[in-house]
């Protein structure tokens, strides 16, 4: 009974540091933290992300500042998890939506996206990260011009997100520290 009780415990706290990783994702993408985002994904890990990248994750994350240069705004919202372990290998079905507002040279548009990561992940030397992950895409929902309102009244007198080091996160937290898993 007792190995029974430590091997559902090490199961849970496998699932918990795995949907840390996940949230981690989030969090980096959003505030466009290129390191923090690298440190998620093991050196041979694969990302397959639609038009942007599909291979090797290294190849992927070097092109992240660019393709993420024009998002005025990504805000990923994981609303579903979905994991399955088997030792130190797992795998997860994660549901998001995601928006997107995107500048141009014709000004702002959104793009509000549903959809799932396939992740495969690994633990090596005590610590998960993802080995494959692929996006798929089930929804889109465009506006252009842009229907974001940062100056509605609704948001009157509050902070601002906003991507990299100019975010309130990084100012107000002193536990959740930025850059950091």
């Amino acid at each position: 009974m007792r190995e029974d009780l430590e091997r559902q415990l090490e199961i849970l706290l496998d699932k918990q540091a795995i949907t840390e990783l996940v949230y981690a994702y989030c969090n980096a993408a959003d505030r466009h933290d290129f390191d923090k985002m690298r440190a998620l994904y093991h050196d041979d890990a694969i990302d397959e992300h639609g038009k942007f990248a599909k291979g090797p994750a290294k190849e992927f994350l070097d092109k992240l500042p660019e393709i993420q240069a024009p998002m005025a705004v990504l805000h990923h919202n994981v609303t579903t998890i979905n994991l399955k372990l088997d030792g130190i290998r797992a795998e997860g079905e994660i549901y998001l939506i995601a928006m997107h507002q995107v500048k141009t040279n014709d000004g702002l548009y959104d793009v509000l996206i549903g959809g799932r990561y396939f992740d495969k992940y690994e633990k090596r030397q005590g610590v998960w990260k993802f080995s494959h992950r692929s996006i798929v895409a089930d929804w889109a929902y465009p506006a252009n011009p842009s229907r974001i309102e940062l100056d509605h009244p609704f948001l009157a007198g509050a902070h601002i997100g906003a991507p990299g080091p100019d975010d309130p996160s990084y100012g107000f937290f002193k536990l959740l520290r930025r850059g950091e898993r």
